[in-house]
């Protein structure tokens, strides 16, 4: 990991189809691996696949068959908040959290974005929606408490 963050934003265009989801997690675990630490990466890890993927199964695709996928890092003085955002068509209702019994295939998805992430929500544009997660700040390593090998 980096002793140091800088400002870094990307933002990548993947298929709307289950192997995007694919794409952009191997494209963020790229981006960051030297940046955030492994239990931190992980979580944006998870918490990507099901933004994507919940963008695959129930909303439209952007124009092209596509969504669109970014992450940001902004350095602050206690570390570093993270931000991830999916961009896709819309679909008929938003995300929204709901109740799936222990024997339901499905319904879990935000409630482990909500778990992981420190806020998330969706807004609306003229293309589609965007549901976005956000990460509080990742503490920075202090060198006063590195210890001494």
């Amino acid at each position: 990991m980096a002793a140091a963050a800088r400002d870094r934003a990307w933002c990548v265009v993947v298929p709307h189809h289950p192997g995007g989801a694919r794409l952009a997690r191997h494209r963020l675990a790229a981006e960051l691996a030297d940046v955030v630490p492994p239990t931190l990466l992980a979580d944006l890890i998870a918490v990507l696949a099901e933004l994507v993927g919940n963008a695959v199964r129930h909303a439209r695709p952007l124009p092209g068959g596509v969504i669109r996928v970014a992450w940001r890092l902004r350095p602050a003085v206690e570390g570093s908040l993270i931000q991830l955002c999916v961009t896709d068509g819309g679909a008929s209702t938003g995300p929204r959290l709901r109740a799936a019994s222990p024997d339901a295939a499905d319904g879990r998805g935000l409630h482990i974005v909500v778990g992981l992430a420190t806020r998330w929500g969706v807004e609306q544009d003229g293309m589609g929606q965007r549901v976005w997660a956000e990460f509080d700040p990742v503490p920075a390593p202090r060198p006063d408490l590195v210890a001494a090998g």
